[in-house]
């Protein structure tokens, strides 16, 4: 659980932040503010229990942030902190329904008590009403969001244990069932819709989302969506009971078609715009569902836009030989990244790398378009680090850059992973050759710890002190051999490994400030904000993700 202390004297909460032994208590988290306005935004922003605040502050007192706190979250319990032994202000919080009234100094085990007795009753009142997981969802997330985070996760073909999806699609209300033939239609909005401002299209999309739930409820359960690459997907099952009557195979391809084409008409008539869609073949949900929309994707670009109303139907597939490169590719793209391992000179964990890169694709069906983005992606690692080197690729290996010899790279994998290998044995190489001084390999060593423990308590001055020399000199040569400075580096890294939780994982703001080694979340979203541009929150809700 989560506590938050308030106090317009900030040596209160540092003292107890300090001081109380938290974990026994069983507080995950412990967030400060300092003052009832300060407290108010936390409590918008974050998942808190308790609440412990100093009733005498300026602007608004404890006894009127409490009363807020009932009237806008009251599964928090309050926790009421002061000088003064005032009856007036024991009725007063007794009336505000405050778990418990302090009077400072505060005594530890007193204090330790009332948060106790404050987790204990919060603890009963969910065993008897059962809404624990009704909750953690209905205060924090738009079950809109959560259905399209799912649907992003399932598209990109990251794995999920079969009953965690059967869980998922429960819980958020989806009415599609697994291991059932599915058809998807990807839908692209016509120019009529692209030339609006992005909340415009947001409407639009939502629109055009009810309508197809309305055109197909008839005969089908329907899944609408937006996909990772800005578009619209609906997912269609027809319903169990028309199942049990045969209609599944070519019967059911000529229904949706019939529905599908009443769909585009209805957009039209209702929102005055044009839309196109591909609509695929059968496939099993959801096993083969990121192979199909990776082939429909693809179908999509090649096919073009000249037609912003038209209806494309791709050939049934039985899976075998879609590309499914995004799924393969995924742990590649995972930090470490290969650019990383190359420049803390981790030539084992790099090979290893891509070495799984292409047991990956083995299983994969993959053509030479996708083996060419590959091949730039690996080539624009290896020649970042040539050039940090004082090298040019192509003196490496010259006849890996002409360009009839690149045709024959990316012709198949086993070649891709031949000259792939043979170039990183290069380029190890001569870095070797260079990393020969004491400097090099405190480098080494402090960006191997910076990957290793980028969550946990780190600093240019618990650094040093692992390698054993001054925090101001480390600073210099690491300053010195890599251009960088080394907080800098320590919070750079710190951002990419943010960026990759806010894509891939649906983690709340506040556990990824824990996981980065942050203890404010505001903090942390003032460093995002000077890297990315943006906040966290804003940055997963503009579609960055």
């Amino acid at each position: 659980m989560n506590l938050l202390l308030v106090d317009d004297e900030s040596y209160v909460t540092e003292s107890l932040f300090q001081t109380i032994p938290w974990r026994e208590l069983n507080i995950r988290q412990v967030y400060q503010a300092s003052s009832a306005l300060e407290a108010i935004d936390l409590l918008e922003e974050q998942d808190i229990d308790v609440v412990v605040t100093d009733i005498r502050m300026p602007v608004m007192t404890g006894l009127e942030l409490i009363e807020t706190i009932a009237g806008r979250w009251t599964h928090i319990r309050c926790i009421l902190l002061t000088g003064y032994s005032d009856f007036e202000y024991a009725k007063q919080a007794i009336r505000l329904n405050a778990s418990d009234y302090i009077l400072k100094p505060v005594d530890d085990g007193e204090f330790m008590r009332s948060v106790q007795s404050a987790l204990e009753s919060i603890r009963e009142e969910r065993k008897e009403l059962g809404e624990y997981q009704q909750l953690r969802y209905s205060r924090k997330s738009d079950i809109g969001i959560l259905r399209t985070s799912l649907m992003h996760d399932l598209l990109l073909g990251h794995e999920m244990p079969r009953h965690v999806i059967d869980h998922k699609l429960r819980e958020y209300e989806i009415p599609l069932g697994t291991d059932q033939r599915t058809t998807m239609l990807l839908i692209q909005l016509g120019p009529k819709f692209t030339g609006m401002d992005d909340h415009s299209i947001s409407l639009m999309e939502y629109a055009i989302g009810n309508i197809a739930e309305e055109v197909f409820a008839e005969l089908f359960r329907v899944w609408p969506s937006k996909t990772p690459h800005s578009g619209m997907i609906l997912l269609a099952q027809l319903k169990t009971e028309l199942l049990s009557e045969g209609t599944d195979g070519p019967a059911a391809s000529d229904v949706i078609k019939r529905y599908v084409t009443q769909f585009q008409q209805d957009v039209g008539s209702y929102l005055k715009g044009g839309i196109s869609v591909l609509v695929s073949g059968c496939f099993d949900f959801p096993s083969e569902l990121a192979g199909v929309y990776r082939t429909g994707l693809s179908s999509l670009y090649i096919g073009g836009s000249g037609d912003h109303e038209a209806i494309r139907f791709a050939a049934d597939n039985d899976g075998s030989r879609r590309d499914s490169v995004p799924h393969a590719t995924h742990s590649f793209m995972k930090p470490p990244s290969l650019l990383h391992l190359l420049e803390t000179r981790q030539w084992d964990s790099a090979r290893e790398k891509i070495e799984q890169l292409f047991v990956e694709l083995e299983t994969a069906f993959i053509g030479q378009s996708a083996l060419y983005e590959i091949f730039l992606s690996v080539t624009n690692a290896y020649m970042y680090m040539a050039h940090k080197q004082g090298y040019y690729i192509h003196q490496l290996d010259q006849a890996g850059w002409d360009p009839l010899y690149i045709q024959q790279v990316v012709q198949s994998a086993t070649k891709l992973r031949s000259w792939s290998l043979d170039m990183l044995n290069k380029l190890q190489a001569i870095s070797s050759e260079q990393e020969t001084t004491s400097k090099s390999h405190i480098i080494k060593q402090v960006q191997e710890m910076v990957t290793t423990d980028c969550g946990h308590d780190l600093s240019v001055k618990t650094i040093a002190d692992r390698v054993y020399l001054h925090p101001v000199y480390l600073s210099k040569i690491y300053k010195s051999e890599t251009g960088e400075g080394l907080g800098d580096y320590i919070i750079r890294k710190r951002m990419e490994r943010a960026v990759y939780l806010l894509k891939h994982t649906n983690k709340k703001i506040y556990e990824i400030t824990a996981e980065l080694g942050y203890q404010n979340p505001q903090y942390f979203s003032k460093m995002f904000r000077k890297h990315y541009g943006m906040t966290p929150n804003e940055y997963r809700d503009q579609g960055c993700c």
